[in-house]
C-alpha cells in the first residue's frame, strides 16, 4: 500500500510581497530540476502542514507550498483586506514567475480543488495537468449543505456545539450570524465563534474520528484564520459568478485531471465531483468507497501518491 513519502524539510523558505500589505510564506521542498508541482491548501484559510510535503517523491518533484494570504505563516493573520479568489490567484501567477517555472501540475483538496480550478481556467497555458480532492465549487447550495442544512442530519451533537454561540433568533442563516461575530469588535465573542467554526470541519472531515485533524483545526492560530477568511469568502460566493467552475470547465481542455473523493464526503459531497467529472473532458474520477473529506484518510492518502507518481512516470 502506497503511503506518505518520508519527512522532509524545505530546501529554501522565504517571505514573497504580493502587495495590498501581505507577504506570503512560500516553501520549496524535494529536487530543484524535477517536475514543478504546486500545493493548494484547504480553507480558505487553513494554511499549510509538514505532511502536506509528503504526497511526492522528492526525487522526481520540485514542491512549491505556501500559506494563502492571512493564513499559516502569511501575515498579516487573518486580514479580510484584499483577500479574495482572484487575488490569490493572482498570487499564484506571480509566484510561478518569480520561481521561472513555465508550466507546472496543480495539487489541490477541498478549497485547494475551488482555487486550482479558477487558476487553471484563468491560466490554462501554464498547468500540466491538475491532482483534485475532495471537490468544492463554492455554490450556493454546497454552503448551505454545510453551515444550515444537510451536514447537520448527520451530525446533530456535533451541530449542537457548532450553533451553541448564536442565539435561536439569529440560526435561519448561521453564515451570516458568524460573519457578524467573526468580523465583530469584541474579540472573546470573536474567538469563541473562530473555535466553534472550526471545530465543526475539523470533528467532520473524515470518516473515522480523527484527534489530529480536529487538534489543528482547534489551535487558535489556525481556528481564527480559517473561521474568518471561511466567513468572508462564503458570504460574498467566493467571488465567483453562479456555478462559475462548472459553466467554465471547457477552458480546462487538453489539460490531464484525476479526481480523487471520498464516496462519504459529508464537508464536499460527492455530486460536486461528478458534476465536474462530467463537465471536463478527459477527467479521471477516482471514488475511494471508505473516506470521507480529509486527505489523512488512508484511502485518499493512497490513491493521491498513486496519482502524483504516475504523473511522475509520465512527464519524466
Amino acid at each position: 500500500m502506497k503511503d506518505l513519502y518520508p519527512q522532509i524539510e524545505a530546501f529554501t523558505s522565504n517571505k514573497f510581497s504580493v502587495g495590498g500589505g501581505h507577504q506570503l510564506y512560500i516553501e520549496q521542498v524535494g529536487n530543484p530540476k524535477g517536475i514543478p508541482i504546486l500545493f493548494l491548501h484547504g480553507g480558505p484559510g487553513a494554511g499549510c502542514e509538514p505532511y502536506h510535503r509528503r504526497f511526492f517523491d522528492p526525487a522526481a518533484y520540485h514542491v512549491v507550498l505556501f500559506d494563502q494570504r492571512g493564513c499559516g505563516r502569511s501575515t498579516p493573520h487573518a486580514t479580510l483586506e484584499n483577500n479574495s479568489t482572484w487575488d490569490l490567484v493572482d498570487d499564484i501567477e506571480a509566484i510561478r514567475q518569480s520561481l521561472g517555472i513555465e508550466r507546472w501540475l496543480l495539487f489541490g483538496g477541498s478549497w485547494g480543488s475551488t482555487l486550482a480550478l479558477a487558476y487553471a481556467q484563468s491560466h490554462p497555458d501554464r498547468v500540466l495537468g491538475m491532482v483534485l480532492r475532495g471537490i468544492f465549487l463554492c455554490r450556493d447550495e454546497e454552503i448551505a449543505w454545510f453551515y444550515q442544512a444537510g451536514a447537520s442530519k448527520v451530525f446533530p451533537d456535533y451541530w449542537e456545539d457548532f450553533v451553541a454561540p448564536i442565539p435561536d433568533v439569529e440560526r435561519d442563516n448561521m453564515l451570516e450570524a458568524y460573519h457578524r461575530r467573526l468580523t465583530g469588535d469584541n474579540e472573546l465573542l470573536r474567538m469563541a465563534a473562530a473555535k466553534a467554526w472550526s471545530i465543526w470541519e475539523g470533528r467532520t472531515a473524515s470518516l473515522r474520528p480523527n484527534a489530529s485533524v480536529v487538534d489543528f483545526f482547534s489551535q487558535p492560530h489556525t481556528a481564527l484564520s480559517l473561521a474568518c477568511i471561511e466567513s468572508h469568502y462564503f458570504v460574498n460566493q467566493a467571488f465567483l459568478r453562479p456555478n462559475q467552475l462548472l459553466e467554465d470547465a471547457s477552458k480546462l481542455a487538453g489539460i490531464p485531471g484525476v479526481i480523487v473523493q471520498g464516496r462519504y464526503d459529508l464537508i464536499c459531497p460527492m455530486d460536486s465531483a461528478w458534476q465536474l467529472h462530467q463537465a471536463w473532458a478527459g477527467s479521471e474520477l477516482m471514488v475511494i468507497p471508505d473516506a470521507g473529506h480529509s486527505a489523512t484518510e488512508p484511502g485518499i492518502r493512497q490513491a493521491l501518491i498513486e496519482v502524483t507518481d504516475r504523473f511522475a512516470r509520465e512527464l519524466k
